[in-house]
């Protein structure tokens, strides 16, 4: 099997590390893959992962340029197939530029629009035919029940095209046990944490979505005495504005919060933390790999209970009261192995038939 995942870039973010993960599972089953995007800081992670990467525009909205990207979509398909030869090769999209793309390259070859494909929603994102698209696929894959309640709801999805596959974490990065001293030590005098200092961190993209302003206010506020803030995680250019906002608010806490940026050792950065904070009380997360995270390095939560995220911390609650710790929990439930198998699952169905 040869499978294509179309996304817009490599940078950070959810949809990213979920393509990332997906990549390396499925290498690790004897499966070529494939990644299309816009290059980014994670090529390297497709690439040593054992993975492809084919760089290509799939992230601008000009309409003037589509015709042309999705002309050189349909040639840069056509290769793969060729080169596949004999393998059942499988496009799979995991955004909406991508997705409409490819829907475009698919009207100008028979040999692309006969190939099997596979959208990723990854996001409960405004109700529109643009948004639509995400539904368009011979199968819909969604990371949580809440997110195919919400396509069924809003799109009329039957059920025997959609299918529930929850992201992985990756229990051997995510280790307590196998992490780079030295860089917690640095970050650690970096960021100006001392010894008996706790820790308060969120990781993820900024943006207005994540609640990072209403946890500013709290923080400011003396709501998290002796602790200091870490928000890791950048901001795309259309959010620096916000991200400025943010750091002129954060100011009056002298010193107490640190805009940590984008940072690549993610298992590093949470094990400094004493708590793991999704600040989101607006718009329900489609999943939540943040939390899935926190959790196999054993950090505590704190989050809205709602969307993706509560039912995470529902479905790790049910095993730790029967005695495992977060981090064996969330290895039970969102294990790579578990991933690369229901994963394989899907790709290997027959479409119209129900999982």
């Amino acid at each position: 099997m040869t499978v294509i995942h179309l996304l817009p870039a490599l940078e950070q973010g959810g949809v990213e590390s979920v393509v990332v993960d997906l990549n390396r599972a499925l290498v690790r089953r004897g499966v070529k893959s494939v990644v299309i995007s816009r290059v980014g800081r994670l090529v390297v992670r497709i690439e040593s992962d054992g993975g492809r990467h084919l760089a290509l525009d799939l992230k601008s909205k000009n309409p003037l340029t589509a015709l042309f990207r999705a002309l050189a979509l349909k040639k840069a398909i056509g290769r793969i197939v060729e080169e596949a030869g004999d393998d059942q090769v499988i496009v799979t999209v995991h955004s909406r530029v991508p997705a409409w793309l490819f829907v475009m390259a698919r009207k100008f070859s028979r040999r692309v629009r006969e190939l099997k494909w596979i959208t990723y929603a990854h996001g409960a994102n405004s109700v529109s035919r643009y948004s639509a698209v995400m539904t368009f696929g011979d199968l819909t894959v969604v990371p949580s029940r809440f997110l195919g309640e919400y396509l069924k709801k809003n799109y009329s999805l039957a059920d025997e095209r959609l299918r529930v596959v929850n992201p992985a974490v990756d229990g051997v990065r995510f280790d307590p046990e196998r992490l780079d001293r030295a860089f917690i030590e640095s970050k650690r005098r970096e960021w100006g944490i001392g010894e008996g200092d706790r820790v308060l961190m969120t990781v993820g993209r900024i943006s207005p979505v994540k609640g990072l302003e209403a946890l500013i206010r709290d923080f400011i506020s003396g709501k998290y005495e002796e602790t200091r803030l870490v928000i890791v995680g950048g901001a795309d250019n259309h959010h620096l504005d916000y991200l400025e906002k943010l750091e002129v608010m954060a100011s009056a806490a002298k010193g107490r919060i640190v805009f940590a940026g984008a940072q690549a050792k993610i298992p590093e950065c949470l094990s400094i933390a004493d708590t793991v904070v999704s600040a989101n009380t607006v718009k329900p997360e489609s999943f939540g790999l943040s939390v899935v995270e926190a959790y196999a390095m054993n950090r505590k939560v704190i989050a809205k209970r709602f969307g993706g995220v509560g039912e995470i911390m529902s479905d790790v609650e049910k095993l730790t009261a029967a005695g495992y710790d977060y981090r064996s929990a969330v290895l039970e439930l969102y294990g790579f192995d578990r991933l690369a198998d229901r994963t394989l699952e899907v790709y290997n169905c027959d479409i119209g038939k129900k999982a």
